[in-house]
């Protein structure tokens, strides 16, 4: 007979406006920033249990903060690397000044990033605020992610689509893809450790391990959908040292008819993508069955990465301008089903077999049918 959620379970699914704590209402402020900058990390933040949801809201403004400084090519290189060194000073813990961004917040770019821009030092403060254990987390991830956003800006500062910068082997790939989410999924792991279930109910060394394997999948996933409009800012982070073994260089990238020669190096990828994301999966589920929140805020992005891994192996992704998405019909359908299957774990386990996987045990069960 099916096990339905204990009442210890479905308690975490009390609306936010219902939850008596102080700690989710020192993120409130904050939430109207969050939906404008990533409606998709939004929805996650607002399923997570109220008393993680301040110290992985506060890290991830300020990585969205970091990373609009870093981003933002109407500024001069040098300011950017500037500022970016600025506000991990200050993030850290090691100057007080304000920051002058005011070339970020006239100039171009996206209006919720301007918003954001213009509240940091109150985000900053809040920081400050944080209790010891949490601000030392969140300075931790925080350098590890500047530490990835200047590695871009020496690679890639001077890049464009006539002179493309590439990264050169697998180990950059993967340490880009460690300092800029793997380290995330660390961080998010010693989080609910600190606040949600003990060291006795899980293995930490393996979920420190998957979790970062987590977070490198997740990014892996957007390197891939994002390979056309990356080349074209002068970007390639497919290592050069695997381009040069199908006789390619990162310009012939920019043309689709590289598609035949490139296909095969790229499924590899996809591959490596999804072992990623079967690591996070595994580790969705090692947390322990009561945390229906934070395991629904884990597999939400696993489902969402792994069907976008099936249209990225589909799609003609050298294409300029062509956008492989999962569609929102597609994500709410995703958010719903991983609710209802919950009761039921076998159900609920199916939710991860992805189209490829389907067809592999297809064709185990029946050879020669598709």
């Amino acid at each position: 007979m099916a096990v339905r959620p204990t009442l210890r379970e479905t308690d975490y699914l009390v609306p936010e406006d219902k939850m008596n704590s102080t700690a989710a209402d020192s993120l409130r402020p904050y939430l109207k920033l969050l939906k404008g900058v990533s409606r998709s990390f939004y929805l996650t933040l607002r399923v997570l249990p109220a008393s993680i949801r301040p110290p992985i809201g506060l890290a991830y403004l300020l990585a969205r903060a970091t990373d609009t400084i870093a981003d933002t090519e109407l500024v001069a290189l040098g300011r950017r690397q500037a500022a970016l060194g600025e506000l991990q000073a200050r993030i850290l813990g090691q100057a007080k000044g304000r920051l002058d961004l005011t070339g970020w917040i006239e100039g171009g770019g996206q209006e919720p990033e301007k918003a954001l821009l213009r509240r940091l030092e109150e985000i900053l403060d809040r920081l400050e605020q944080s209790g010891a254990a949490d601000r030392e987390l969140i300075r931790q991830v925080l350098g590890i992610i500047i530490s990835g956003q200047e590695l871009d800006l020496t690679r890639f500062g001077d890049a464009s689509a006539r002179q493309i910068a590439s990264l050169q082997t697998d180990s950059d790939l993967d340490d880009y893809t460690y300092r800029v989410a793997g380290c995330v999924g660390e961080f998010w792991t010693r989080v609910c450790l600190a606040h949600l279930f003990s060291e006795r109910e899980v293995e930490p060394a393996w979920m420190l391990a998957q979790g970062i394997r987590f977070g490198k999948g997740l990014q892996l996933v957007n390197i891939l959908r994002d390979i056309a409009a990356d080349l074209r800012r002068g970007r390639c982070y497919l290592p050069l040292e695997e381009l040069r073994k199908v006789e390619l260089a990162p310009a012939d990238l920019l043309s689709s008819a590289s598609a035949s020669r490139f296909n095969p190096l790229y499924q590899g990828y996809l591959a490596k993508a999804e072992a990623h994301l079967a690591a996070g999966w595994a580790y969705t589920n090692a947390l322990p069955r009561r945390c229906l929140r934070v395991r629904l805020a884990c597999a939400w992005p696993i489902l969402i990465g792994t069907k976008t891994l099936e249209k990225l192996a589909e799609g003609e992704v050298l294409v300029p301008g062509r956008t492989i998405k999962v569609r929102r019909a597609e994500v709410r359908r995703i958010m719903v089903r991983s609710l209802v299957y919950y009761p039921w774990p076998s159900s609920w386990q199916r939710l991860y077999l992805i189209k490829n996987q389907k067809q592999k045990l297809i064709s185990a069960m029946f050879p020669g049918k598709e």
